[in-house]
């Protein structure tokens, strides 16, 4: 039950009602009309800025309007009260009936509360994300895109979306032949040679030494003494398959999945020089590849910046501040023509929805890969990147040391052994995605307020701790009995926080579907950390004024209506929760 949506409704024949009487003309734009929270609580349970919104194109004054819709919306036996303030917004305040069948409908099914059905909206969804390069372990900054990635996926998926989760596999290029050869020196030194400082240029960690010994295993000494061009495929294919398997290993320890691991070699492969070769020819034809020359770059000139003819995509023409280079000076396609030459099999695949989960690195890339989906699909396909920030590693408040052993970085794993899935997970999704985060190992394990992950876990288990406490007090009433919760005379639930409370389990369906529409997982962590702060607060209420404790051995009928409202307060929390990928404890240890 959505009670934006259902009283959005409302407000539209509301307004079509005085079109009819001739208060309004005919055909206004209700496009931008929305029901939404109000500022301040306190001046009601919804807004609308209809007035606001139609004043100017319906030619008359705001609050002349919203006094009109208002009288409206008051005939409403679901509206208590409807007054205009400001400039024209209008605040409802609700019949207390609305928010008990809020309660009601959460009791139908608590846990798919705010979710539609599966694939219930048109159009399939591609998300990427961690997409990490496959030459070592995955550090801290890319648990951030991988837990970001994951809940968003779970997002879409929870308001209907059918939602492809995607990882492309950078399986060519200069960097997986560096740690071809960082491998095989590795390969040397378990057959027992002195390999000495790892040189400049090859990756150090010792994360590579399981690596060697498998190629020892398998190969023996045959790989020794023979040219690079002999061994490095067969190194290359194993390091890269070693590091993959590691990598779904602490993906699956963070609860993530992928759906599809994209190769980026299978783009360069096969008749003809595979999909890459296939991308330039399908350009060249369109006229939208030309040979030319850029003009140098603002600011000061890179190391690596040439001034010559290059073949240039015309990313300008969909929006970019530049055209782009496809080949590098010795041939070689660069890395944004494989860029491109993927995306186009995403869109050939039937995704007309992408979304990119990207280090903040990646800025520059945003804008000539919005213009090279909008090239390659005719416009018939978006991609909207997402950026995550750093991530600064604290332990009560110092900056932790790196690991010399990992290759001078802390190892996701690492981190994730030490204070588990569930701090990550929430911890990562509390902060916006675009701003930097301060992950500090002491502070996510504390059992405290301060902690948000520990304050809303320990909201669901003390739900379960009231309903233990009622089966005490009444050993023939089944808490988790739906239909007779949802039979409970709800009437006396006045109190202010149990006003807040409701109000609160109201929100949760247009909070999913706004941090859907906006690709904005953080909101789902802030409400339901709202959700348990409005929990925690009555039951401190409940200490000291008995007639307000959730469980009351001698007033049946108030237990009976406080139960129904913290079960549905328990399913907010567990169906939030499922999306974040954070457990929803019945206890907390």
């Amino acid at each position: 039950m959505n009670i934006f949506a259902l009283f959005e409704a409302r407000v539209r024949e509301a307004l079509e009602a005085l079109t009819r009487s001739g208060t309004l003309q005919p055909g206004l734009d209700l496009g931008r009309v929305v029901v939404e929270p109000p500022r301040d609580p306190t001046h009601g349970d919804l807004a609308t800025n209809a007035a606001l919104v139609l004043a100017k194109e319906a030619r008359t004054n705001p609050k002349a309007l919203g006094e009109a819709l208002a009288a409206e919306l008051r005939a409403d036996p679901r509206v208590a009260a409807a007054e205009v303030a400001g400039p024209g917004f209008i605040n409802l305040r609700l019949a207390p009936e609305v928010l008990h069948d809020v309660v009601r409908a959460v009791l139908a099914d608590p846990e798919a509360y705010g979710r539609a059905a599966p694939n219930s909206v048109p159009g399939p969804v591609n998300v990427e994300y961690v997409s990490a390069n496959p030459t070592g372990p995955m550090h801290v900054g890319h648990g951030r895109g991988a837990v970001f990635g994951d809940a968003l996926a779970n997002l879409l998926a929870a308001t209907g979306r059918d939602v492809t989760r995607e990882y492309y596999v950078n399986d060519a290029g200069a960097q997986v032949d560096v740690l071809a050869r960082s491998a095989y020196l590795r390969y040397r030194e378990a057959l027992g040679e002195a390999i000495g400082a790892i040189p400049d240029g090859l990756y150090p960690g010792d994360y590579l030494k399981p690596v060697g010994e498998a190629l020892a295993q398998a190969h023996g000494r045959d790989l020794l003494g023979k040219p690079e061009g002999a061994w490095l495929p067969a190194v290359r294919e194993t390091a890269i398959a070693m590091m993959l398997e590691r990598i779904r290993e602490d993906l699956a320890a963070l609860g993530i999945r992928h759906d599809v691991f994209f190769s980026e070699r299978t783009l360069q492969e096969g008749g003809e020089g595979g999909a890459v070769a296939a991308l330039l020819a399908e350009l060249k034809e369109r006229g939208l590849v030309y040979v030319g020359r850029l003009p140098p770059p603002k600011g000061q000139l890179p190391e690596d910046w040439e001034d010559r003819e290059q073949t240039l995509f015309r990313t300008r023409d969909f929006g970019d501040d530049t055209d782009r280079p496809l080949l590098k000076s010795d041939g070689s396609y660069t890395y944004f023509a494989s860029d491109i030459a993927y995306h186009r099999d995403k869109y050939l695949r039937g995704a007309r929805e992408m979304i990119d989960v990207l280090g903040a690195d990646h800025g520059g890339y945003v804008k000539r890969m919005q213009a090279a989906v909008k090239a390659v699909s005719n416009g018939a396909a978006n991609l909207d990147v997402k950026l995550c920030q750093l991530v600064r590693l604290l332990r009560a408040g110092e900056p932790v040391k790196m690991s010399k052993r990992a290759g001078e970085f802390v190892t996701l794993r690492a981190v994730i052994d030490e204070v588990g899935r569930d701090a990550i997970r929430f911890m990562m999704l509390y902060r916006k995605n675009d701003a930097t985060l301060d992950f500090d190992l002491a502070k996510v394990v504390e059992q405290s307020k301060d902690n948000p992950v520990f304050y809303v876990q320990y909201a669901h288990a003390r739900v379960r701790s009231v309903q233990r406490q009622a089966r005490e007090a009444f050993p023939d009433l089944d808490p988790a009995d739906s239909a007779r919760l949802a039979a409970a005379d709800l009437s006396g639930l006045t109190d202010p926080g149990e006003i807040e409370m409701m109000r609160l389990v109201a929100q949760y369906p247009r909070v999913v579907e706004a941090a859907a529409a906006a690709h904005e997982p953080h909101r789902i962590a802030f409400h339901l950390y709202e959700v348990a702060s409005s929990l925690h607060s009555f039951w401190n209420k409940g200490k000291d004024l008995p007639q307000l404790r959730f469980v009351n051995a001698t007033d049946r009928k108030s237990t009976e209506a406080r139960l129904a409202l913290v079960e549905a307060l328990r399913g907010t929390l567990a169906s939030g929760l499922a999306i974040l990928g954070v457990a929803a404890p019945d206890e907390m240890r």
